[in-house]
């Protein structure tokens, strides 16, 4: 069997635009993170200023030996008022893609990830029927001023999270009166506040699904040719004895539907971090003695074979690792997940899986939602006083995975890559 990745696969970085871009006001999460009391646990502000500073950005994943950069367009940005598009914005993020394609990066382009107008919250969200159409209207028109520059195209980050958040993470009940507030402050009652990441009920489920498909459909009518998919959070969903139907209804709740939903699509963007273990009683937490990362879930880099198994025996389809990566300020450990992960994307490719990229999550160290900044996911560290950039080992070392396209070739570096970072990153 063969230890290289196929010719012409994609590798690359990723990042969202509220994360890095900074001062994205006129969007919902914007209010949100400046309510008093947020639940937000600082306000992302000048970000890592990656609006104005994309170029410098782009040539440094250049030279580090990627081939292509998945970044996300801002909504809020480019339809500020419902049905009025910004030409400006829409240059921008033209500039954006042509930057990358003139330092032999092939942009990847995610339509929505996460943070949407303020205006289309004041009318429903993602729970109003109606949010489906203005989504595909947007998609056409981004698709009408960049289509012609793009490698593919990610409708909806992570279709599920909002479901995921439902069913996982808010068992215990939302902050109602932050729900309260924040509606107030975007223009919406109670009952209508549906931004993304709270719609997670089945009428936010169907609506964000229908606005996939809608998007897909304007899209193609757009360019025929490009290919169109959405991206999936997916965890390798695991059953401990007795365990077994709990996992598999709450399988299908949280993955499956979704990836149902996708069967129609080009491709299916795997975005995995670590895994979840299942009981007769429900999830359960992170196994004792197993180590954690930033994020409080387990050290379990091997998770993203499983789920793009899963992904592939549910689809069929083509798929990306659009997402994969760590939270940790130990760069020996995240440069200890990546050599993992890609062994077990290499075991697919050899078994006949149609993996076509992987994408690091992140490029930088950015903002991690209402975690604020102190979540460090990123191949480059910020410094946000100065907003100077500095490569971390890990980075050197997966550059040369994408160089030699051979995990094994690469890990040669990984120990000399160390040594650079404890003398000091650069």
């Amino acid at each position: 069997m063969s230890d290289q990745f196929p010719q012409g696969f994609l590798w690359g970085t990723a990042t969202a635009a509220h994360q890095v871009e900074g001062n994205n006001t006129n969007c919902d999460f914007w209010v949100m993170e400046h309510l008093p009391d947020t639940v937000f646990a600082e306000p992302s502000g000048d970000a890592i200023d990656h609006y104005h500073r994309y170029p410098e950005d782009i040539a440094l994943l250049a030279d580090l030996g990627f081939n292509s950069y998945r970044f996300s367009v801002e909504w809020a940005r480019v339809e500020p008022e419902n049905g009025r598009f910004s030409t400006a914005a829409l240059d921008h993020y033209r500039r954006m893609c042509e930057t990358c394609l003139a330092h032999g990066l092939k942009p990847v382009v995610t339509y929505h990830h996460f943070t949407s107008p303020r205006w289309l919250i004041s009318q429903g969200g993602w729970e109003n029927g109606e949010t489906a159409e203005k989504f595909a209207r947007y998609a056409a028109k981004v698709t009408q001023h960049l289509g012609d520059l793009l490698e593919a195209v990610c409708t909806i980050n992570e279709v599920n999270i909002p479901r995921m958040a439902a069913m996982l993470w808010m068992t215990g009940g939302s902050d109602d009166s932050f729900a309260r507030r924040a509606a107030q402050a975007l223009h919406a009652t109670p009952e209508q506040f549906a931004p993304f990441l709270f719609a997670g009920t089945a009428q936010g489920r169907d609506v964000i699904l229908a606005a996939h498909h809608q998007a897909r459909a304007a899209i193609k009518a757009e360019r025929p040719s490009l290919p169109v998919g959405l991206t999936i959070a997916m965890s390798d969903m695991q059953a401990l004895p007795g365990g077994e139907a709990v996992r598999d209804q709450m399988r299908w709740e949280l993955q499956d539907v979704f990836l149902e939903a996708a069967r129609e699509d080009d491709f299916v963007g795997v975005q995995t971090y670590s895994r979840d273990r299942y009981g007769p009683d429900g999830p359960l937490g992170p196994e004792e003695g197993v180590e954690l990362t930033q994020m409080g879930y387990e050290f379990w880099p091997q998770a993203i074979g499983a789920t793009l198994r899963r992904a592939h025996e549910m689809t069929g389809l083509p798929l990306m690792v659009t997402e994969n990566g760590i939270g940790t300020k130990d760069d020996g450990r995240r440069l200890a997940y990546y050599q993992t992960a890609l062994q077990s994307v290499l075991a697919c490719l050899q078994d006949g899986l149609d993996v076509r990229g992987y994408f690091a999550w992140s490029a930088f160290d950015n903002f991690e939602w209402m975690l604020g900044y102190e979540p460090t996911f990123g191949l480059i560290a910020v410094d946000r006083s100065t907003q100077q950039r500095t490569i971390k080992p890990s980075a050197r070392w997966l550059s040369q995975v994408a160089q030699a396209s051979q995990v094994a070739q690469a890990s040669q570096v990984a120990q000399a890559s160390l040594i650079v970072g404890a003398n000091g990153w650069g």
